[in-house]
């Protein structure tokens, strides 16, 4: 099983989610067996709406953990917000989001939030390989 962990800081930055999607697609490049460049897509896709929400609204920073199993790759980012992301419906003249949290949901096998002992939670999700 291939792991890697990466510490995203500051508040809404451009360049911290850069960091995040670079390493997202470094991460399925570097694997014994390789996926698909449509999965490792997914999974930039994945990381880049789930770094930025963590960002935005989770206190601005967060760690991104990729890990690959057999049949998946999971993506999980931890922040310190305790409040969960949620469906709602997108603003489409304003510009304040409600479009990403229903995309990762379609494109992932699963998601969950799990609460976090020091306040915080942690999203993850299960794309296939």
């Amino acid at each position: 099983m291939n792991t890697t962990s990466v510490n995203v800081a500051t508040v809404r930055s451009a360049t911290s989610v850069a960091r995040a999607r670079e390493s997202a697609r470094d991460f399925p490049a570097g694997l014994l067996h390789p996926i698909a460049a449509e999965g490792a897509d997914t999974v930039v896709l994945v990381v880049s709406e789930l770094v930025t929400n963590a960002l935005r609204h989770g206190g601005g920073t967060c760690t991104l953990d990729l890990t690959a199993h057999p049949d998946n790759i999971e993506v999980a980012v931890h922040d310190h917000s305790p409040q969960a992301p949620r469906m709602r419906t997108p603003d489409l003249n304003d510009g304040t989001g409600g479009f990403g949290w229903p995309m990762v949901n379609r494109l992932a096998r699963t998601t969950a939030v799990t609460r976090q002992a020091d306040g915080g939670k942690t999203v993850s999700t299960l794309l296939a390989r």
